[in-house]
């Protein structure tokens, strides 16, 4: 032993200033062998801990897995069935929607051939009107070569002189009658040097008449729009206003030389044109006439401004008729204010007569005051004793009595 004891610590290192024996070697080996070892062992626990873990986790895991494939049995399942009644339902409504396009279809149907139908009489009728239509215009058609037959007896009219005359004669008659009163004019008068002129227009207030020729030269106007109208040009209408012109201006110095009678007829004549298109041409293309008119003292008028001259003159004869009446509107007027005096006076006397009535009145109602006060005296009234036995209050004194036959009718007077 005390051979072995030296033997440990015989040193067997040199770490640096420190001095290893063989004791603490030994000591440091044994205690990294155990060391060591209590590290393997729990590197066999840890080992076989991960080992169970894992097992565990294993065994969880298989459990989740067969839950899950239970839920998707179960799923599955619920599917199938759902699959199922979604099959049902498709089928349900499949044959509803058959059914209700069967329907639609039949509907469809129903009222295609009702629309052809209604369609089909539509025509009937459109077609039965189209032929009364073609039966109105076949009329009108008639109607159209009638009137064309018209106008060519209206220009067979107008071609010839008198006819023509006549024809202007009658539109400026009509224009003057419904313009004027009757009497107010007179057609074909007779005037003191032996002309007739179309129209004389009477004025009011003695002043002289009017004249108005009707007999307008259409002939020389015919011939300018004929020459327009051929092949002579320009040469050929020159002619034809020229003649024109030439008429024109001979009516004018007629009508200036018969109808202008001074003291007779007014200075001024109207000369009438039946047409507004004859009347616009010459303004625009024969001024020279119209000048020439106007220095003889000539209006060249048309339908529209003889209309509007008889208007004028309508307008002057009912100023003339209401001077003329003037003094009886005065004479009127003055028994209008005689009257009104006398009711003026008849007022003031019947307000008098109010006045006495209000004052009597006041006196009447004076008088039903007092007779009031004294009914209400005579209400105070009593009947006394025959014997005069009854004492008479303070404040009042026997009156005397009134003999009746049943006693002395006594009075008390109530002293106020």
């Amino acid at each position: 032993m005390n051979d072995a004891v030296p033997l440990l610590s015989v040193p067997v290192a040199q770490l640096g200033a420190t001095t290893i024996s063989l004791g603490q070697a030994v000591f440091a080996a044994g205690l990294l062998f155990l060391i060591l070892f209590a590290l393997l062992l729990l590197a066999l626990w840890r080992a076989s801990r991960a080992r169970a873990e894992a097992a565990e986790e294993a065994a969880l895991r298989a459990r989740e897995a067969e839950a899950r494939m239970a839920e998707l049995t179960k799923a599955q399942a619920e599917l199938q069935g759902r699959m199922g009644t979604i099959a049902e339902v498709f089928g349900s409504r499949q044959a509803e929607l058959t059914r209700a396009i069967t329907e639609r279809l039949d509907g469809m149907t129903a009222r295609l051939g009702q629309s052809i139908t209604e369609q089909t009489k539509s025509t009937h009728e459109n077609l039965a009107k189209l032929q009364e239509r073609l039966a109105v215009i076949d009329t009108a058609q008639n109607n159209i070569q009638a009137l064309a037959g018209q106008v060519v007896q209206l220009q067979q009219i107008l071609s010839n002189k008198q006819t023509r005359g006549a024809f202007g004669q009658s539109r400026m008659e009509a224009i003057v009658a419904d313009g004027l009163p009757h009497g107010a004019y007179e057609f074909q008068a007779t005037l003191s040097n032996g002309s007739r002129p179309d129209c004389l227009i009477r004025m009011p207030n003695g002043a002289p008449s009017l004249v108005i020729d009707a007999k307008f030269p259409l002939e020389a106007w015919n011939a300018i729009r004929a020459a327009s109208e051929s092949e002579g040009g320009m040469e050929a209408r020159r002619a034809a206003e020229s003649a024109f012109r030439r008429d024109v201006e001979v009516h004018i110095k007629a009508i200036a030389e018969k109808y202008l009678i001074p003291g007779e007829t007014q200075d001024t004549a109207f000369m009438f044109v039946p047409s507004e298109s004859i009347f616009a041409e010459i303004h625009e293309n024969f001024e020279a006439l119209v000048q020439k008119a106007h220095r003889a003292r000539v209006v060249i008028v048309s339908p529209s401004l003889l209309m509007l001259s008889i208007q004028v003159i309508q307008a002057v004869l009912k100023d003339a008729r209401m001077r003329e009446q003037a003094h009886l509107i005065q004479a009127e007027v003055a028994k209008l204010m005689q009257d009104v005096s006398r009711l003026d006076d008849r007022v003031r006397k019947l307000q008098a007569h109010f006045l006495q009535a209000n004052k009597d009145i006041d006196l009447i109602l004076t008088s039903a005051d007092k007779v009031t006060k004294r009914g209400a005296k005579i209400e105070a009234l009593e009947l006394g004793a025959p014997s005069g036995a009854e004492a008479m209050p303070d404040g009042e004194e026997e009156s005397p009595g009134i003999g009746t036959r049943s006693g002395t009718l006594r009075l008390r007077v109530v002293e106020e």
